[in-house]
């Protein structure tokens, strides 16, 4: 039995090989800077150990968090390296958890397959929501640019400011390195497949050093998760004919805004050891959540918003929604569009317990669907309300029944015609 890697056949034997540390979590440089300690600081703490202290390796972009325990050390390797360096590790063995600021890729869980679907919810755990923040000095008077605008720009097809309304300097690009899962995201979601990064470009493994760099160079643009935002300005991004976003707690956590992004820890399946299971758990309860939203990244524990409308709002929609405010949850789809996603399901438990500790009930709370641009009006209409009710029924095997619930259509989209964040559930709460 192997495992293929990069063209090379590595023994499953591997997957077993002796590990330095009792838990070693490798991969994405967003997940791993700071996030990732924290939530290892923050788990070793509820379980005893309230003195955790921080050691490097000698390797730059890696920590040792150590803790006692019962008078033997607990020691728990972090190596932020980048998201595919995470793959590489866990299919040896070397990894018990790989940090990744993307989704896993389908010729990754083809090669991981023969021990474990990383697709499935007990390998793929959704930790964090990032915004791929878009970030320029902030003297520049730019304050706004679409997707297409962007991909122009990084491919060195738009190489002066003035061409965007700012000033007549030569723009200079900062990017992360190739084996960053942020470069695959930006790369995936503003490149795509037409555009080449453009040749003149500096390039980081870590988020921080570039946005400090792009903040000191008036003439610089560059991308980092949200959490490095630090001195530099941040963009609103436009999608096709929706508004142009800024992320912030709600598009982000709604994952409304164009370049949200999910931050992923992965598990082979359930067969962890209990250190490395236990964490997960924590990560994705109220405490961890909680030590997300700390870190600078965006919380999935919702909380009630009320938006801010532009005159693009129908007065319909604001009708709709006038005694009401938002929660910080859409509820998505996995591609096919009938079958709640990884997240989804998780998301059921959360809007579950808001409501109990909030003292609310399932009559406080309104679904209201969505569908991309269809051939009918009509068609659309149906698909959106299919969505909401959707989501009542799956509402219901967690004991919130009879949500109700309606459609919109194919109206206010939030993406390009075709972008599947269009399809979606939004969750409103009325008002106190």
């Amino acid at each position: 039995m192997t495992v293929t890697l990069s063209g090379l056949l590595l023994p499953a034997v591997l997957a077993f090989q002796a590990q330095a540390y009792n838990l070693e979590i490798h991969g994405s440089n967003t997940v791993g800077a700071t996030l990732a300690p924290m939530l290892v600081t923050g788990y070793l703490a509820e379980h005893g150990d309230e003195q955790v202290a921080s050691r490097g390796t000698g390797v730059e972009n890696e920590q040792v968090l150590q803790a006692p325990a019962n008078k033997l050390a607990r020691e728990v390797l972090v190596a932020a390296h980048g998201s595919s360096t995470g793959f590489k590790a866990l299919a040896s063995g070397q990894a018990d958890i790989w940090a990744s600021s993307r989704p896993v890729k389908p010729r990754e869980a083809e090669q991981f397959r023969v021990r474990a679907d990383l697709t499935a919810p007990e390998s793929e755990h959704v930790i964090a929501i990032d915004g791929l923040a878009i970030l320029v000095h902030p003297s520049n008077p730019v304050s706004t640019m679409n997707i297409e605008t962007l991909g122009r720009v990084f491919a060195g097809q738009i190489r002066n400011w003035s061409e965007l309304g700012g000033p007549d300097r030569s723009i200079h690009l900062y990017a992360r390195d190739d084996r960053s899962g942020t470069w695959d995201t930006f790369k995936s979601l503003v490149l795509g497949k037409q555009l080449e990064l453009g040749s003149n470009v500096k390039r980081y493994e870590s988020n921080d050093q570039l946005s400090d760099d792009v903040s000191r160079d008036p003439s610089g643009i560059g991308f980092s998760g949200l959490a490095s935002v630090r001195d530099s300005k941040l963009l609103a991004i436009s999608e096709g004919n929706a508004p142009a976003l800024r992320p912030n707690q709600l598009t982000v956590a709604s994952e409304d805004y164009p370049l949200s992004r999910r931050l992923f820890m992965y598990t082979p399946g359930s067969d962890v050891p209990p250190l490395a299971a236990g964490l997960i758990e924590f990560a994705l309860g109220p405490q961890g959540q909680a030590l997300v939203a700390e870190s600078g990244f965006i919380s999935q524990n919702p909380i009630a918003v009320k938006p801010e409308f532009d005159d693009s709002t129908p007065e319909s929609f604001r009708r709709l929604t006038g005694n009401y405010h938002r929660l910080t949850v859409n509820f998505r789809f996995s591609e096919g569009r009938t079958k709640l996603d990884n997240k989804a399901r998780r998301d059921l438990q959360r809007l579950q317990q808001y409501l109990i500790q909030n003292g609310r009930s399932a009559d406080d709370l309104l679904l209201i669907g969505f569908a991309d641009t269809q051939s009918h009006e009509l068609r659309a209409q149906m698909i959106s309300e299919l969505r909401a009710l959707s989501v009542r029924k799956a509402l219901q095997e967690v004991d919130v029944p009879d949500v109700a619930y309606t459609g919109y259509g194919q109206y206010m989209p939030v993406g390009g015609s075709g972008s599947p964040r269009n399809g979606r559930v939004e969750v409103w709460i009325k008002s106190r």
